[in-house]
């Protein structure tokens, strides 16, 4: 995460606490606690987090893992544009979010947002906005791994899909239908809000 190192958290690491708004594609395994660090505030008296996990069933049947894959160029600054968004539209001290891009397997985050604001209200209203913001705007798509070895990609909706084994063509819109993700395409900082929280 962008911004200033402020302290060590819990697991002996250093934690850097964001300026306002990040948004980021991971290939790596996401870490939850930290992102939750990163974003906490003295200014703020409430912190939410929220993680999606991937499950064992989907749409047809059960699964062993998940694969996700992004249109790059525009889902790493449309993350970034979210979590801006989010700061300004619900008053929040920071926000942060990862998605992965890669195989997820059962178990595991596929995408986590922090926010932190004032009140529990502003918060919690942010993460869940968020989350259907990612799930219907940003051009993110799941495909569920069987435990038969078959793979099948799901859309949100019916979409067009690409000829090569049903992958969806590249669009602006859609993912999974659920919450879920990878890649180390980072999204910018943002200036950090004053300590007049409208």
């Amino acid at each position: 995460m962008g911004g200033e190192q402020a302290r060590d958290d819990r697991h002996g690491g250093p934690v850097q606490v964001i300026e306002a708004a990040e948004g980021a594609l991971v290939r790596r395994p996401i870490e939850p606690q930290r992102l939750l660090a990163a974003v906490a505030n003295a200014d703020a008296g409430a912190n939410v987090l929220f993680t999606g996990t991937a499950r064992n069933h989907g749409a047809g049947g059960p699964t062993v893992g998940l694969v996700y894959e992004a249109h790059e160029p525009m889902a790493g600054p449309a993350l970034e544009r979210l979590c801006t968004a989010a700061v300004e539209r619900f008053r929040l001290v920071a926000c942060a979010l990862e998605h992965r891009l890669g195989r997820v397997a059962v178990g595991e985050v596929s995408v986590a947002v922090a926010a932190s604001a004032p009140h529990r209200r502003e918060a919690f209203a942010a993460a869940e906005w968020l989350m259907d913001r990612i799930k219907h705007e940003v051009p993110i798509w799941k495909c569920e791994e069987r435990a038969d070895g078959r793979r099948e990609w799901i859309h949100p909706e019916p979409r067009a899909e690409a000829a090569s084994g049903g992958r969806p063509a590249d669009q602006a819109g859609g993912r999974g239908a659920e919450e879920r993700g990878s890649g180390e395409r980072r999204g910018g900082r943002r200036g950090r809000r004053g300590g007049d929280r409208r």
